[in-house]
């Protein structure tokens, strides 16, 4: 991974990252979509949808519905989604380590998420993790443009005064990636599941365990000559 900056900030993605949120929503849109009349599986969101916000959903749901969605369909999907996370949703395995990490080599994190506020506030809060996140939390609702453009990094790196050269975001969607390299931010890829050739072809370095982050942190935090 080129480094001419040393590193300066680490940037996470919540879902799929940090939160194992995803299969909870993806069943939630699913039922949804089903119930509108397209029968579609969790498996298929997870392959349509993935690092997309509810926003950006809504053209690719409309033409596999052949009609419009109901009036304000992304706010009450949105709703619905923050009371099922609110219950219940783990953490990726090995998430709370990473954040312990990051901050054990005394750099800043952020996060940087297609997910609305209160989305993440049920995420984070249910895993007791909310104190530790508050104002760090950066929304698709807070910028212009959500993921695949890079305003959300953006909008990190600037609340850090920090350079996009000297970031490092953590992704495991193909949006979150463009989105991260079009900020001219480095870019890990994140697939847990062993098949990184999608984030690699959009710019991302490919890494299969969240235990693997101490050491490329490390090494990416020493200034090169």
């Amino acid at each position: 991974m080129p480094d001419a900056h040393p590193l300066r900030l680490v940037i996470f993605d919540c879902d799929g990252v940090l939160i194992d949120s995803e299969p909870v929503v993806n069943e939630l849109v699913a039922a949804e979509l089903t119930r509108l009349g397209w029968p579609t599986t969790a498996d298929e969101c997870y392959q349509r949808f993935l690092g997309l916000n509810l926003d950006d959903m809504v053209p690719l749901i409309e033409a596999g519905l052949r009609r419009p969605l109901p009036p304000n369909w992304p706010e009450t999907m949105a709703a619905r989604i923050v009371a099922r996370l609110q219950r219940d949703v783990p953490m990726v395995a090995g998430a709370r380590e990473a954040l312990a990490a990051v901050t054990a080599l005394g750099l800043p994190w952020r996060v940087a998420s297609n997910s609305s506020h209160p989305e993440m506030a049920a995420k984070f809060g249910c895993n007791g993790l909310l104190p530790l996140v508050t104002g760090r939390l950066h929304s698709f609702t807070d910028v212009p443009r959500g993921k695949p453009a890079p305003d959300l990094f953006l909008a990190a790196a600037a609340a850090e005064r920090v350079p996009p050269a000297a970031c490092l975001v953590i992704e495991d969607s193909v949006p979150g990636v463009r989105g991260a390299i079009a900020a001219g931010m480095r870019c890990l890829g994140y697939a847990p599941h062993g098949d990184g050739a999608a984030l690699a072809a959009a710019g991302a370095v490919p890494f299969h365990s969240l235990s693997a982050l101490p050491e490329i942190l490390r090494s990416l935090t020493a200034v090169r000559s």
